[in-house]
């Protein structure tokens, strides 16, 4: 059933809005980490351009005459390239008459990686729809992709219904309202961020552009509380995922919020591995990214963040820090999200019977999982290479999609850890495996998926 996919096609394919991209050996992984890998033309949009973008950029710099001296990057609105250009105190030498967001930067200039990473860390992507659209209207390209959409209302009344809750705001991707939950809390609360586990790459990027705290090991609280008891600084928030990216760790979510509330601390959880079905109750803030479980295709970016009833009422602080999605989004994503509470539960019960599987597989080291969620991790007991290029089902970045998908998490998450041994002991002393796969496990025939691993009981 599961077949090879070459390297560079997307995932799904050809699919010209996927957000994901088949990297399907360890060669391919190393070629991609150190840019040598041509192949790949698309990829996660927050760290790859999407070529309708780069399509984009070639004829504004011919629409606004710029110099070959002169770079431009695409953001999703006017209000964060406003942000960028104050942040990093770039002079913008022209007006560019567009709805979206524009910045200039000198070509070659360490100023352009800053941007990069600024974008990648807030979420504040241009849509790759929107570019279609664009390119379109000026006949730029020939065609529209042609895909199955339905009305807007049915994303929110989903996730109102999933998550029990009215107050719930769609972003243009899931570290956008990250980024928006934490900048309003500061503006409300201020004070130091906490971050309770090894969670996602750019949420702990963003955790460490404030005054922060990080304690690693979720399941030892004590430590958390003696701190926070000998502490005289005022505490803002805490940040944690339940359960945890990649090692599946689960938080005691009640005592956390009792802690929380003794101390007077927002208590911040992202749920998109337990997905809005995750019945999480005790977060002051919930945050999710609607690109995985919620699309279940992988072809939207998009995310939400979720408020109680203490919050509710600054609702508009929070809006002001965040952009919300493009519309063809969310269309697309209406079509998608209606199977939403099905794909999980069939994920999930897949996920029980893999993990039940792998254990008694001699070429299983170790299976981290939660009842939680639909996402595995595994160690084997030979060489990553061997397992990793030996399997056949989609290997990318991204997960919750309705097809089982790989993604060699280190590899791709902290690759600039994996390259220099202060890195690696970072890696090992919060038990981050170098070779763990990650597995986002599918709704395709569990027997299938198990004959697959089987496979490598013949190496």
């Amino acid at each position: 059933m599961f077949k090879h996919i070459p390297c560079g096609e997307t995932l799904p394919p050809k699919n010209v809005h996927a957000v994901s991209v088949s990297i399907p050996t360890y060669d391919d992984i190393i070629s991609y980490e150190e840019g040598n890998c041509d192949a790949i033309k698309s990829g996660y949009p927050r760290f790859v351009l999407h070529p309708y973008l780069k399509k984009m950029t070639v004829f504004l710099k011919d629409k606004y005459a710029l110099s070959s001296k002169e770079e431009i990057v695409l953001v999703s609105s006017k209000k964060f390239a406003t942000l960028i250009c104050i942040t990093y105190n770039l002079e913008q030498q022209k007006e560019f008459d567009e709805v979206f967001g524009v910045v200039l930067i000198e070509k070659n200039s360490k100023d352009l990686q800053k941007v990069l990473r600024f974008i990648q860390h807030v979420g504040c992507n241009l849509s790759s729809r929107f570019a279609e659209e664009y390119l379109y209207d000026r006949g730029l390209i020939e065609s529209l992709y042609v895909e199955s959409i339905d009305k807007p209302k049915y994303v929110l009344e989903t996730l109102r219904d999933a998550y029990r809750n009215d107050d719930i705001y769609l972003t243009c991707s899931g570290m956008n309202a990250m980024y928006g939950v934490l900048k309003a809390l500061q503006e409300i609360r201020g004070g130091i961020v906490i971050q309770l586990g090894w969670i996602y790459l750019d949420s702990m990027n963003l955790i460490e552009s404030y005054e922060s705290k990080i304690f690693y090991d979720v399941e030892d609280l004590d430590v958390l509380e003696e701190f926070l008891k000998n502490n005289n600084k005022k505490i803002s928030s805490l940040v944690t995922e339940l359960p945890t990216n990649p090692l599946l760790q689960c938080v005691d979510v009640k005592r956390l919020k009792k802690i929380c509330l003794k101390y007077d601390i927002s208590l911040v959880i992202d749920s998109t591995f337990s997905t809005s079905y995750g019945k999480i109750t005790e977060a002051d803030i919930l945050v999710e990214s609607l690109t995985k479980f919620a699309c279940g295709n992988a072809d939207v970016l998009m995310g939400c963040f979720v408020l109680n009833q203490k919050y509710a009422k600054h609702r508009e602080k929070f809006l002001s820090h965040i952009d919300k999605p493009y519309i063809k989004d969310v269309k697309r994503l209406a079509y998608e999200i209606k199977d939403y509470k099905k794909r999980v539960e069939k994920s999930k019960k897949n996920a029980e019977r893999l993990v039940e599987f792998l254990k008694q597989k001699s070429f299983v080291k170790r299976v981290y999982y939660s009842e939680f969620s639909p996402v595995i991790s595994v160690e084997f007991n030979f060489h990553f290479k061997e397992a990793y290029d030996k399997l056949n089902f989609a290997k990318g970045p991204s997960l919750g999609t309705e097809f089982t998908l790989l993604m060699p998490y280190v590899y791709l998450a902290h690759y600039d850890l994996l390259t220099c041994q202060e890195g690696r002991e970072i890696l090992d002393q919060n038990g981050i495996p170098i070779d763990l796969i990650r597995i986002s496990v599918g709704i395709e025939d569990i027997e299938d998926i198990k004959k697959e691993f089987n496979r490598l009981d013949l190496w």
